[in-house]
């Protein structure tokens, strides 16, 4: 096959955050499924193919390795790359947005990659909280798909998101993390109920927390974080007479003992930690911590920091399961509190 031939089925889309490797072994799958690509049709070679699509040579190699594994094509010695099936049948072809690649939002997809296996086509995009870029990404989405599974948080600017979302045929929608007002019709949702999960993990923690006077939640104005999180935050502490405050920032504010910081932002956890020492107060002592969303290393900073999280293991799981399944179910995500010693 010439190289010009090649690039008409097989390119890279650079806006994707699919890995490379997997754009290029998706896409001759893909060829493979409609016919352009036949049994015993020759592939460029690793070298060809670095230079005909412009990526590194370990990305191309590792893109055949791919292929090999799942049986798609065949090398011989000395004569190259062949495709070996005359046909490839994959259940799902799935467009995944998400906000951001976060720790925790990593853990949705290597979980939902891992349960769909090499049963699903995934094209991933992350738009960055960018509306602007959301509308734009779903609009100019290149080929239909079986599922669009999109993750809709925005800094700014996304009140009509629901008309962009309504765009796409409702049994082929699966709302991850947060729903949203106005999407219409039977579509699935997976979805974490803000205002009621922080209420409840607080009340879980009530019993810690009587130790302290006063509350305060770092909430950034330009955050992607939902209202919802707050009202479930000050319905708390009025039902259980704790003083409290919302702060923007944390960098003005005066750190008294008696008082306990909810951080949202991973980003703020570091600044806290350091603002907290900076005062020469002892952090589960005089100051509590309370993070926001579970991560592998928080159970070791200082002893444990203690956090409030949707299980995100669990969503990607749910997602696979409806993807699979087909239904249009709409699953909230339990919510977990890990108690250390930072309160």
């Amino acid at each position: 096959m010439k190289p010009s031939e090649f690039l008409k089925y097989v390119q890279i889309d650079e806006y994707s955050a699919t890995p490379k490797y997997m754009q290029l072994s998706d896409s001759v799958i893909s060829a493979v499924e409609a016919g352009h690509l036949k049994k015993d049709d020759i592939l460029p070679s690793i070298n060809e193919l670095s230079y005909i699509l412009e990526i590194s040579r370990d990305t191309a190699e590792k893109g055949y390795k791919y292929l090999k594994a799942t049986g798609v094509i065949v090398s011989v010695p000395g004569k190259g790359y062949y495709i070996a099936q005359p046909s490839v049948k994959r259940n799902s072809r799935i467009f995944l947005l998400f906000n951001k690649l976060s720790t925790h939002k990593k853990i949705i997809y290597d979980t939902l990659v891992a349960e769909l296996g090499h049963d699903a086509f995934i094209d991933f995009y992350i738009y960055n909280n960018d509306f602007s870029l959301f509308k734009k990404l779903i609009q100019n989405r290149k080929s239909d798909y079986s599922h669009y599974i999109i993750i809709p948080h925005f800094v700014e600017g996304g009140e009509k998101a629901y008309e962009i979302i309504n765009t796409i045929p409702k049994e082929k929608l699966i709302l991850l993390d947060k729903n949203i007002k106005g999407v219409t019709g039977d579509y699935a949702v997976i979805y974490e109920d803000f205002e009621k999960d922080i209420y409840n993990a607080l009340y879980e923690l009530k019993d810690e927390l009587s130790k302290y006077h006063t509350l305060k939640m770092i909430f950034p104005n330009r955050s992607y974080y939902p209202k919802e999180i707050l009202a479930g935050f000050k319905l708390f502490c009025r039902q259980y007479a704790f003083s409290y405050k919302i702060l923007d920032q944390l960098s003005d504010e005066e750190i008294k003992k008696g008082e306990v910081f909810i951080n949202l932002m991973e980003d703020d956890l570091a600044s806290l930690l350091g603002h907290v020492q900076s005062f020469g107060l002892k952090t589960g002592e005089d100051v509590g911590i309370i993070s926001y969303n579970e991560t592998p290393w928080k159970k070791f900073l200082l002893n444990g920091i203690t956090t409030i999280s949707t299980d995100f293991k669990q969503m990607g799981e749910l997602t696979a399961e409806v993807v699979k399944s087909g239904c249009c179910r709409q699953i909230s995500v339990p919510f977990k509190v890990k108690l250390r010693s930072s309160i």
